[in-house]
């Protein structure tokens, strides 16, 4: 099941404020309300990803995958934007799921060395 949305600007500008996590399919912000409330979620994909096909398409991929697998690891009183990139199309959807539990969780991404 899908966690409450959000639905007006002023909520996802709000989230702006928070922290940004960072990764290949997606760019998820995370706002901690402090009020214990259900989490809220909201989907942003921009127009330069593609026409709106391919925008709902995006949208539709993380919906299902927050809906079946990472709603779980939502954080109570958290508000979470994803961001979604064009990328989330050609992932696999295990990869993609475990990426958005991932990210919920706030798990960072290990980095490369530059050898």
């Amino acid at each position: 099941m899908l966690p409450a949305r959000l639905k007006k600007r002023a909520q996802f500008l709000a989230v702006r404020r928070g922290e940004k996590r960072r990764g290949p399919l997606f760019l998820m912000e995370v706002l901690d309300r402090g009020d214990g409330g259900a989490p809220r979620l909201g989907f942003t994909v921009t127009k330069k990803v593609g026409n709106a096909v391919t925008r709902n398409r995006i949208r539709r991929r993380l919906k299902e995958a927050v809906r079946t697998r990472a709603g779980g690891d939502m954080a109570a009183g958290s508000d979470y934007v994803i961001v979604g990139r064009r990328e989330v199309l050609d992932a696999a959807f295990d990869d993609l799921a475990r990426e958005l539990s991932r990210r919920m969780r706030g798990g960072r991404q290990p980095r490369q060395s530059q050898r």
